[in-house]
């Protein structure tokens, strides 16, 4: 799939960004790990969700969190981050994507549960890696749009066993996949998280509210 890149703002800062497949119909938001730990939108975690996207038709944009990259502005501690994946959905919405989704991989996650309470038009969210031994996600109750939460079998930042229990409260009806062997960085195991994915969106294709 091809990317262009692109810029929008997000109330004040100028983010980049690249953006996949043609935004007629579903597109998703991707959001990346800690900035403070080398985390942006060229993480290989983060391409895979891309990759599974154009594998389905669906159009992406992933971009870089205010001070990454070349996007202008500073980390904000997860705040500000909140009003970048909120421009970012603006964004799309205004090139015309009729659903638009949230799929976000570690800190990510984190910004994208803490936006989307915010955002009754996002369809549904995607989860990989929760980092619950990392970041407090009390604040997080039932949402039906969450849908696919991912976990590593050895991830220590986001332990397989307690992001299943979690999304007990989160959403008992969403799909829970583990990945046997996969640490929290999947390394060795990309194409088996990209395959849970686009096995995702194969079989859920529109929004399950």
């Amino acid at each position: 799939m091809e990317e262009s890149r692109i810029a929008f703002d997000a109330g004040g800062p100028t983010l980049e960004g690249l953006l996949g497949g043609e935004v007629s119909g579903g597109a998703v938001v991707i959001t990346h790990p800690h900035p403070l730990y080398g985390g942006d939108m060229q993480n290989p975690v983060v391409e895979s969700v891309a990759r599974a996207c154009g594998q389905n038709g669906l159009a992406s944009l992933r971009f870089n969190f205010r001070g990454v990259g070349g996007s202008e502005g500073g980390y904000d501690e997860g705040i500000g981050e909140q009003d970048d994946v909120k421009a970012a959905v603006a964004y799309l919405e205004n090139l015309g994507a009729s659903a638009i989704d949230l799929a976000g991989y570690s800190f990510g996650v984190w910004v994208n549960a803490s936006a989307i309470q915010s955002m009754p038009s996002v369809n549904r969210m995607i989860m990989v890696s929760p980092p619950v031994n990392f970041m407090d996600f009390s604040f997080l109750q039932y949402d039906p749009r969450i849908r696919l939460v991912v976990a590593g079998a050895r991830d220590d930042i986001g332990p397989a066993h307690r992001v299943e229990e979690m999304i007990r409260k989160w959403n008992p009806a969403c799909e829970f996949r583990r990945i046997e062997g996969a640490d929290h960085f999947y390394s060795g195991k990309i194409r088996e998280l990209e395959a849970a994915i686009s096995a995702f969106f194969d079989k859920e294709p529109q929004a399950v509210r």
